[in-house]
């Protein structure tokens, strides 16, 4: 997705706080927070805006100039809408940031540690006037977060991408930008549905998403998943087992009923370690290669950072080539 607009650089930085960088844990963030009534850390021109959150609501400058972002969603989004952030965490099972956003726009994003476990030092000694997360991830840390910055959490992830999305726009002041973003991809998730033969023959075509995840079993993506809303914009069918996942989450396997997740087109995608995550022992595996998408050749392996982890339009624009180019082969 290209044609955003991108910001070069940063206005002059906010002098530092001493005691912020000299002290770490949650009583030297609490003694380093601005004095406002609800212990947010201020902006620096003043200028603020409401933004609604999961955590009730939030003022936010009109214009963050330091932004820091806790997850993959947000990271997508403020790319997406051309503000490059000043930290990021990464995954667990990866290094950096997602190999499906362009290297110059993550060159110089400071990594702030891993995404379940954020250092706490660091992002305070980038100085931050806006954090975006969300309450699933680091809702026990939003005492703490709060007094760094003010942090807009939406609820959770995943499967509300697309409102979360509005919530990023709206606290980076891109709501316009917002606009197109979506434009954008509703028209091309349009024409990704003609180039596969019209939207009945799109239905018409049940699709599986599996996962091999270390230390999980197989998953089976549901329909209350980011990659599952994408694929309903394009008007894929879906396979029965879909509809059986937990909370709409996913249906788990063990290699030994692989079978079930047979449909008329697979992609697959791994997280963590081929073989710790059983990914080698059921691809290798006599119930594998008898399912008739396998013997079809209608198995995709795809990116787990982008199909899965990615859980923005930046990523989703992707996909919808992916999805083009595996489907009208």
């Amino acid at each position: 997705m290209t044609g955003f607009p991108r910001r070069t650089g940063f206005p002059r930085r906010r002098a530092l706080v001493p005691c912020a960088l000299a002290l770490s844990g949650a009583l030297a963030l609490t003694a380093c927070g601005s004095g406002s009534d609800d212990g947010e850390a201020g902006s620096g021109s003043g200028r603020t805006h409401t933004v609604k959150t999961a955590m009730g609501d939030v003022q936010v400058p009109v214009e963050p100039e330091r932004v820091v972002v806790l997850d993959t969603a947000e990271l997508d989004s403020a790319l997406t809408l051309g503000v490059k952030p000043v930290g990021s965490t990464h995954v667990e099972a990866a290094e950096g940031f997602p190999d499906y956003l362009p290297k110059d726009e993550v060159a110089g994003i400071k990594d702030v540690g891993e995404m379940l476990n954020p250092n706490m030092e660091v992002i305070a000694g980038l100085e931050p006037d806006l954090i975006l997360t969300s309450k699933v991830r680091h809702g026990a840390k939003y005492d703490q977060l709060k007094k760094i910055a003010p942090t807009v959490m939406t609820e959770t992830t995943g499967h509300p991408w697309k409102e979360n999305f509005q919530i990023h726009a709206d606290a980076l002041g891109k709501k316009p930008e917002a606009k197109k973003v979506v434009a954008d991809y509703t028209a091309h998730a349009k024409k990704v549905t003609t180039a596969l033969g019209g939207p009945a023959k799109a239905e018409a075509t049940e699709v599986n998403v599996v996962r091999f995840v270390e230390g999980a079993d197989i998953r089976v993506y549901g329909e209350r998943t980011y990659i599952a809303t994408i694929l309903k914009d394009v008007g894929l069918g879906r396979a029965p087992l879909s509809e059986k996942a937990k909370d709409g989450f996913s249906y788990d396997l063990s290699p030994e009923k692989i079978d079930m997740a047979d449909t008329d087109v697979i992609f697959r995608s791994t997280y963590g370690d081929p073989e710790k995550s059983k990914q080698t022992r059921t691809v290798s595996s006599g119930l594998w290669k008898n399912m008739k998408a396998v013997k079809s050749g209608n198995v995709h392996v795809v990116d787990d950072e982008l199909w899965i982890q990615g859980i923005g339009y930046t990523a989703a624009a992707k996909i919808l080539d992916e999805l083009r180019a595996d489907l009208t082969k």
